[in-house]
């Protein structure tokens, strides 16, 4: 495995790999990075009408007790699925955009998955900040709004842990691209995004399977700490920790064990 030590020398290259990723995304585009505001707001929008209006879900009580917001309920569990999804797909992305540095120069390998890991972040800090400026006009913050900070940062990591594993394959086998995104999906309506956990909980054995599903944990610490003013509970936290550090561990073994002779195949 390659040393921390060793990556943080490299810590220039990763925010240069980065800054090229931000200036690119949206390149020769007429309206430049408010896509990136345009493109979670549709998916906002088109989840609520189906969700909220339509299929009529009542989102419960804000912290404040002044209001129901079925928008910012959805808001504060798809910024954290933005995160992880994000994390992934670019992860993917990255490594195979590398192949040419890679084959011509040494770096660590890690180094463009931490770059794109890097440009996640900062698109996720766009919509959090979205989501508190939103909170704040409708007085529903408190001391627990400041916990989406350590619980996005966790799923950061969490998401580069996966992408570490996924990406690899892909260079291989291109189908797992594919199947990531289908994996993806599935993940999507397996994880109480669009719905409320206690929707579920008339369902014991789903139920019970939600609670080993990570992402359950991370969507509704989001939930709890922005949406409902309170704290996650001792549950999600040791969910969010312990996932985390697990698949950092397995992903960057796996990436590190595996990668010289992949590189070869990019």
């Amino acid at each position: 495995m390659t040393a921390p030590a060793k990556i943080w020398e490299y810590r220039t290259l990763i925010g240069n790999l980065a800054k090229r990723d931000l200036r690119s995304r949206y390149k020769k585009s007429l309206l430049g990075w408010a896509w990136s505001l345009i493109n979670p707001a549709v998916t906002l929008g088109i989840y609520t009408m189906v969700f909220g209006v339509f299929l009529a879900a009542v989102a419960p009580v804000t912290g404040n007790g002044h209001s129901r917001v079925f928008a910012l309920y959805l808001f504060c569990a798809l910024a954290a699925w933005n995160t992880f999804a994000g994390g992934v797909n670019t992860a993917i992305q990255s490594f195979l955009a590398s192949g040419g540095l890679l084959t011509r120069t040494y770096f660590p390998p890690e180094v463009p998955l931490l770059a794109g890991s890097l440009t996640v972040l900062t698109q996720t800090a766009v919509e959090s900040v979205i989501l508190v400026v939103v909170m704040a006009i409708l007085g529903n913050v408190a001391w627990t709004t400041l916990l989406f900070i350590p619980i996005l940062l966790l799923l950061t990591v969490f998401a580069f842990g996966v992408g570490l594993i996924v990406s690899l394959l892909n260079v291989r086998y291109r189908d797992v691209a594919y199947l990531t995104a289908l994996g993806l999906q599935v993940l999507f309506y397996a994880t109480p995004i669009v719905y409320s956990e206690d929707i579920v909980k008339k369902h014991p054995t789903m139920a019970i399977l939600l609670k080993f599903n990570p992402m359950t944990h991370f969507v509704g610490a989001m939930r709890k700490s922005m949406y409902l003013l309170q704290p996650p509970t001792l549950l999600n936290w040791v969910v969010m920790v312990v996932s985390t550090a697990a698949m950092l561990v397995v992903g960057w073994w796996v990436f590190a064990t595996k990668a010289p002779r992949i590189i070869e195949e990019l």
